[in-house]
């Protein structure tokens, strides 16, 4: 299997909605949030969903999420808070090349989400910026990273032929 590499990079990633879900007419759509996380331990939660158009749960929450070097893909989880327990209602796995690479502006992406059998349970809305080193402005990445003042140069090892010995 080969290892995917990229520079330090992070996402604006905003989760925007789901639609056509289909989820037991007891669970309130209130009651759901997103869970998202980029091979890593940490993840980043939404708060619990809003009413959006057609009844269908929105939340239009941002993340800046840090993306590992060696990260393949992001994962999206819809889940349902009950007073008792947690729910899995949906789960989506994007590849980390969809977003890296190209155009780095505001892109918006819409994915599938699948329960745990496999079978399709609606659609995730969410949108991403890349914000990658070569994404930088060279000006401000300067300014951030640099002393501004002189550096001196020592030479650590050289030729010394020429160069007497007391013994």
């Amino acid at each position: 299997m080969d290892t995917v590499t990229h520079p330090h990079t992070t996402l604006d990633l905003t989760v925007l909605s789901v639609e056509d879900l289909h989820v037991d007419p007891k669970i309130p759509t209130h009651n759901l949030y997103v869970v998202v996380r980029a091979e890593s331990i940490t993840s980043y939660t939404t708060a619990m969903a809003a009413e959006g158009d057609g009844g269908n749960p929105s939340w239009n929450e941002k993340f800046l999420v840090d993306l590992g070097t060696h990260a393949r893909s992001i994962t999206f989880e819809l889940k349902s808070k009950t007073s008792t327990t947690v729910k899995d209602i949906g789960v989506a796995r994007i590849a980390v090349s969809d977003f890296v690479g190209g155009d780095h502006g505001l892109k918006f992406f819409s994915y599938r989400l699948r329960d745990w059998e496999g079978r399709c349970n609606g659609v995730l809305n969410f949108s991403v910026i890349v914000n990658s080193p070569a994404n930088v402005d060279p000006e401000t990445e300067e300014a951030e990273c640099s002393s501004g003042g002189d550096v001196l140069g020592i030479l650590v090892c050289g030729n010394y032929s020429n160069a007497s010995r007391d013994v």
